[in-house]
């Protein structure tokens, strides 16, 4: 694959790169710094990629270890308060962001992939290195369980009825 290829592929999955980081990250700023730094390992790696076919998950994967790397250092900084961003997406005013932030790790990455960043769930399996059927199952249970915490939350925010 060449640079001019490359470069086309990534500008086509950007998008998808940024709301899988803006996901894991939280933060829009935090997001574009990973995608930037993705495509920055993804080109010095480019010669690394076996299979040009499977450049998708491949990159995926690179972004996946990137928002981790960012977390394992955020949580060795010392704690202060940020200021919040300025421009927010609707997306943040949604309980559905909150809820899939408190699903356990191995149930949010692959609702992330599948349902955000527009993975298959083949390719969600493969970024994830795992079994199909297990991202499969690992879906149900996250959707199941966010099922469970949204109509909970929409029943507790209803007004109560008089009779």
């Amino acid at each position: 694959m060449g640079e001019s290829e490359f470069a086309d592929r990534i500008e086509r999955l950007r998008s998808s790169l940024y709301r899988t980081a803006y996901l894991y990250l939280g933060g829009e700023a935090a997001a574009m710094d990973a995608v930037d730094e993705t495509v920055y390992r993804a080109l010095v790696s480019l010669k690394k990629l076996r299979r040009p076919e499977y450049f998708d998950t491949w990159i995926t994967r690179i972004l996946i270890n990137e928002c981790k790397n960012e977390l394992r250092r955020r949580k060795r900084e010392i704690s202060m308060d940020t200021l919040p961003e300025k421009s927010v997406e609707q997306f943040d005013a949604l309980p559905l962001k909150d809820a899939v932030q408190r699903l356990p790790k191995e149930l949010k990455e692959p609702v992330i992939l599948r349902y955000f960043a527009g993975c298959t769930t083949e390719e969600t399996a493969r970024a994830l290195k795992l079994k199909q059927g297990t991202a499969a199952s690992r879906l149900r249970r996250a959707l199941k369980l966010l099922k469970l915490e949204l109509t909970e939350e929409v029943s507790a925010n209803e007004p109560k009825q008089r009779i």
